[in-house]
């Protein structure tokens, strides 16, 4: 199989004229999904100074609960994309997710109280649980191999998007907040009652382009061959490449769905060769959330706040952070099939593991101003160029064709859970520790997870998945 594989690329690379301009639209309009993830992960970060105080939320563990409850929804919705996805297709999945997105951004807007509060964050995270798993699988389905790598990476790309745009959203409607607001006046004024509500509110519009965009696009072809309708697999693979390329990539796909189970099944996961795959994939997912550079997006007001920094210069200085992070998610794009996924995952890990440990440092001796800020934005560089991107595709590539769809699932599902236990311990840690210890403690992490990859993780770059399932599957 593999043999033929090799035979039939060059031969399409050289004869087929892709349709790029619709590869182009339906991947765009699925990557929207990203951007939504993007923006409606970061955007309570911008909000929290003020519906913090609307709800009256003093305790620890009632603001982690806040900031950290719709990774509840997350592990939800990570677990209807790997149950749900290989029945209703993708396609339908993406189009429940933008429906959510648009429904919870305006919940969210009009809460009351804080249960409602919750309960619409909550349901916003199954729809960002369903959209980081089912945006990435759907583009790389209906994407030639030659352009595959590209349009992937765009996913990637419109989640930063989407962090930078909240980001400036909501440093845009704290503009007039005065240097010297008071406590009552963070209460009481419009950025403290109906602001902070624009913040959440404003995400119905991209989700409403999101939900009628999908309905204009095709399901992937992988889904409808798997399913039996080979018919319209072969349409929709025409318009993509013409009748030649339909017939060919149809003979791969079946040749590929005849070492594949019918749906998800976990249990395949049990077995012993498995096992150490997956706890690769598990490890490497924990890992890219422990690292705690999350908190800095999340909690972005309680870090600068404690350097020294008013809250209007505290949102100027997250949108500048949202910049640094599209920035150098460019660069991991360039590198990631060149410098390689090990070398990257390491020189991360290391990176954040220092830069952590100056950056408790200053914390501890009270040092405050413009030094801290160029710490958190140079982690957020460094996190950027290695472990937030490059994670994604690795855990792609690691799992063999016959449980993928299983071992992304909980991968992902893991990846949320570790999310929620680093968003809702940061409060707690930062009270009864102070800053200091607590970014020590992230470093001692970075320390562990590139022993991990050490120890454990293989160069990807630049061979086949067999290739790579013979290195790891024994």
């Amino acid at each position: 199989m593999q043999q033929a594989t090799e035979n039939v690329a060059p031969t399409l690379k050289a004869t087929t004229r892709f349709n790029t301009r619709y590869i182009w639209m339906i991947s765009l309009v699925a990557a929207l999904g990203g951007l939504l993830f993007g923006y409606d992960w970061v955007v309570i970060g911008g909000a929290k100074p003020f519906f913090e105080r609307y709800f009256q939320l003093t305790d620890p563990a009632a603001k982690g609960w806040a900031n950290s409850c719709a990774l509840i929804g997350c592990l939800f919705g990570a677990l209807l994309a790997g149950a749900f996805s290989d029945k209703f297709g993708r396609k339908r999945l993406l189009i429940f997710s933008g429906f959510l997105f648009a429904a919870t951004s305006i919940g969210n807007a009009l809460a009351g109280s804080f249960a409602i509060f919750v309960t619409w964050r909550m349901l916003g995270g199954v729809a960002i649980g369903l959209a980081s798993s089912l945006s990435p699988m759907y583009i790389s389905e209906v994407s030639p191999a030659a352009m595959r790598g590209k349009l992937v990476s765009i996913n990637q790309l419109t989640i930063v998007i989407g962090i930078v745009l909240a980001q400036l959203i909501n440093w845009l409607l704290v503009l007039g907040l005065p240097q010297d607001a008071t406590e009552d006046f963070l209460l009481n004024s419009w950025y403290g009652q109906i602001g902070w509500r624009w913040m959440f509110g404003l995400t119905a519009i991209p989700a409403l382009l999101f939900f009628a965009g999908m309905f204009f696009v095709p399901e992937s072809p992988r889904w409808l061959a798997k399913n039996g309708e080979q018919q319209r697999a072969r349409l929709l693979l025409s318009r993509i490449g013409g009748d030649d390329y339909a017939g060919r990539a149809i003979a791969e796909i079946e040749e590929t769905l005849r070492n594949e189970t019918a749906g998800v099944d976990f249990r395949d996961l049990l077995d012993r060769k498995m096992r150490a795959v997956l706890l690769l994939g598990v490890g490497l997912a924990v890992f890219q959330q422990w690292c705690g550079i999350n908190v800095i997006f999340n909690y972005a007001e309680e870090i600068f706040t404690a350097a020294g920094y008013k809250v209007s210069d505290v949102m100027f200085n997250i949108v500048v952070t949202g910049a640094v992070n599209l920035i150098f998610t460019f660069v991991a794009i360039a590198a990631v099939d060149k410098v390689g996924r090990r070398r990257l995952m390491l020189g991360g890990a290391a990176g954040l593991a220092f830069i952590y440990t100056l950056l408790g440092g200053f914390y501890f001796s009270g040092s405050q101003g413009i030094h801290v800020l160029g710490l958190v934005v140079a982690a957020i560089g460094c996190y950027a160029m290695s472990l937030a991107p490059v994670t994604w595709v690795i855990i792609a590539e690691i799992f063999p064709n016959r449980i993928r769809g299983a071992a992304m699932s909980v991968a992902v599902t893991a990846l949320w859970l570790a999310c929620f236990i680093l968003t809702f311990t940061f409060p707690v840690l930062n009270k009864n520790f102070g800053p200091a210890a607590t970014f020590w403690l992230y470093a001692g992490v970075c320390v562990a997870g590139f022993l991990f990859i050490r120890l454990r993780l293989p160069e990807t770059k630049g061979k086949t998945l067999e290739e790579i399932e013979r290195e790891l599957v024994k």
